[in-house]
């Protein structure tokens, strides 16, 4: 049973018959796109196989006939009727956000500025890489005289062929790669078989994010992605330009986020507390952060990969690594367990220091601020020693935070920080403003960023009824009892000795019982003036605070257990972060309650039809908006409800 109430116009239709309709949009109050790439409208995707004709002329006697071929979108002009557009699901009829499809056609305005071309000092910088990876290999035959056999050659070899082929797709990508800025659109075109054209409105870009690793960075070439909530079918951003000179990305940041304003924010913007002030630093690079960024399960993947690769040189140079290891564990004589335990000791160390280089490596200069935008303000990290990154975030975007503590490293009170903002995957290392902090540095910066009165993120939290521990309780005996089952059934097949399901049982149920209690203690939820704060997550304990004017959609759920129990799951949908923010577990009296205090209106009508909650009439119930109604039964990137 669902009950719909539209919440503003429908989506703009693209006024002709001819043109396959836009995808449907996100749950987006404000047009915006779910998190994940998911497009606004849809992305209409057209593409030629080269060469291009010239496009017919219409005959002048047809219906709306000029004797002109027809026009593809331009800067200074939206698309003609029944050419390839996309709409941006806010009901306001404009033109499309993003646009891609074939080149575009001849004739277009001369007062348009050129097409321009990416850098060639990319060609050079991408050439310089490989010969510095074959530089090793050329030392040891041409200097050391090493002998050539296979195991030095052929790793040689391979890097040689990567290289040339990276090198040709370099030539072939500046050859076909066209890129210009207009008043209204900033375009590109590229590819020799396949030509595309994208272009992307304006006024809909969002953030535009400069990179560039060591060889491009001595080289003054960056590459800038320019982004505007969607993804192309290859998941890339909006639009990317590899490469472009310092400079150029210097103007196109400060031409597409920073040419209209460089007042703070109103205040009271969407019910915010203060105005957001240009020129605030909240966080630089403190050294001790490194203590919470290099502990991890990631340093044996690290030490793997720096033994590996010192394993390759040495051989190379005709050294055998692995007999020194061999004859220095002989010599040691420490017996096959005390061994194992100290070279996985060692392994370890190894990876934790080379995480504390990358993380220096990759967090150097590190800087978090406001900085002047096109709509208001922009929140800007900047970082990077070998290889720099500065990402700039629309707060006019910006809906909420969320404090991620993952279990491994939840004592000692580590959190990451990530903003929940339209336009931007909460996969990718965009949305995350803060790497991972004291839990105490990472509440003060999300209370800045937010500059609301009240603290929303210290809100105290109501915790959820002491059946949902009963709930998790029966998950971990299951678990349990299927492990220890398949366990049994293994050793009958194996001849493995009897005890080892009984084993596996008992070296299970502490684990699945200690997650369990976790994940209820981690339950919980407010209401704060402007926001809606919950919490959840045995592994990973996200704490969230989503503004409630971003709530697009309510969904009750009960399953069979939590019908029985007297519990529902109170889901808030929206287009920004992952699209979905979980009251997990919750008394299934108070749902409806809550719900109503983020859609009050949509709530009102659909329990004036008769159905109050969870229960025998409303077994799952959903309200929805005009621009959610398409989404909200699957939400796009939301993480699973665990804990």
């Amino acid at each position: 049973m669902s009950a719909g109430a539209e919440r503003g116009s429908g989506t703009a239709a693209t006024g002709d018959p001819a043109v396959p309709p836009p995808a449907r949009p996100g749950p987006a109050g404000d047009g915006a796109s779910c998190a994940g790439g998911t497009p606004e409208g849809g992305v209409v995707e057209r593409r030629e196989e080269a060469p291009v004709a010239e496009p017919a002329p219409t005959p002048p006697d047809a219906p709306g006939g000029t004797g002109e071929g027809t026009k593809p979108p331009t800067g200074g002009e939206p698309p003609a009727p029944g050419a390839d557009r996309v709409t941006d699901g806010g009901g306001d009829g404009e033109d499309g956000v993003v646009h891609e499809g074939g080149a575009p056609a001849a004739g277009e305005d001369p007062d348009l500025p050129p097409w321009q071309r990416l850098n060639p000092r990319m060609i050079l910088t991408d050439a310089l890489r490989v010969l510095f990876s074959l530089t090793p290999g050329i030392i040891a035959l041409g200097v050391v005289r090493v002998e050539p056999t296979a195991g030095v050659l052929w790793p040689l070899g391979f890097i040689a062929v990567w290289g040339a082929i990276g090198a040709a797709a370099d030539v072939l990508r500046w050859v076909t790669t066209r890129y210009r800025v207009t008043d209204t659109y900033v375009e590109r075109r590229t590819g020799l078989f396949v030509r595309t054209y994208r272009s992307i409105r304006r006024d809909r870009i969002r953030s535009v994010d400069a990179d560039a690793r060591l060889l491009r960075r001595l080289a003054g070439l960056r590459r800038v992605r320019i982004g505007a909530g969607q993804a192309s079918v290859a998941m890339e951003s909006a639009l990317e330009l590899d490469a472009v000179s310092r400079e150029d990305a210097r103007r196109l940041r400060e031409n597409l986020l920073e040419h209209r304003s460089s007042a703070p924010a109103p205040d009271g913007d969407g019910g915010k507390g203060g105005a957001r002030i240009a020129g605030e630093v909240y966080a630089t690079l403190r050294p001790w952060w490194v203590l919470y960024n290099m502990a991890s399960v990631w340093a044996f993947f690290m030490a793997a990969g720096l033994l590996w690769g010192t394993y390759w040189m040495l051989t190379i140079f005709g050294l055998d690594p692995a007999g020194w290891v061999t004859s220095l564990i002989d010599r040691a004589g420490l017996g096959t367990a005390a061994t194992v335990v100290l070279g996985i000791a060692l392994v370890w160390l190894l990876g934790v220091g080379g995480l504390a280089v990358n993380f220096f490596n990759e967090y150097a200069g590190f800087r978090l601020e406001r900085v002047p935008g096109e709509n208001g303000t922009v929140l800007r990290t900047t970082h990077g020693l070998l290889r720099t990154r500065e990402v700039n975030r629309d707060d006019h975007r910006l809906r909420g935070v969320t404090l991620s503590e993952p279990l491994p490293w939840r004592w000692m009170r580590s959190t990451e920080v990530h903003v929940i903002t339209t336009g931007l995957s909460m996969w990718g290392a965009a949305s995350t403003i803060l790497p991972r902090v004291p839990k105490s540095t990472a509440s003060r910066v999300a209370d800045a960023v937010l500059n609301i009165s009240g603290d929303p993120m210290r809100a105290p939290l109501r915790r959820h009824p002491g059946t949902a521990l009963r709930r998790r309780l029966g998950w971990a005996v299951g678990v349990t009892g299927a492990l220890t089952g398949a366990a049994a059934w293994v050793a009958a097949g194996t001849g493995w000795h009897p005890a080892v399901w009984w084993a596996t049982g008992a070296a299970v149920l502490p684990i699945a019982v200690g997650l369990a209690v976790a994940g209820h203690l981690a339950l919980g939820h407010a209401v704060t003036p402007s926001h809606l704060v919950t919490r959840y997550g045995a592994m990973n304990r996200r704490t969230s605070a989503l503004e409630t004017r971003a709530v697009s959609g309510v969904r009750i759920r009960q399953s069979l257990l939590q019908r029985r129990l007297g519990l529902a799951t109170v889901e808030f949908t929206t287009a920004a972060g992952w699209g979905r923010y979980p009251a997990v577990d919750m008394a299934a009296g108070e749902t409806a309650d809550l719900a109503a205090l983020a859609l009050p209106e949509e709530v009102g009508r659909f329990r004036a039809e008769g159905a109050t909650g969870p229960g025998p009439v409303a077994r799952r119930a959903e309200v929805v908006t005009g621009a959610g109604a398409g989404s909200a039964e699957e939400p796009t990137g939301g993480p699973g409800q665990g804990g």
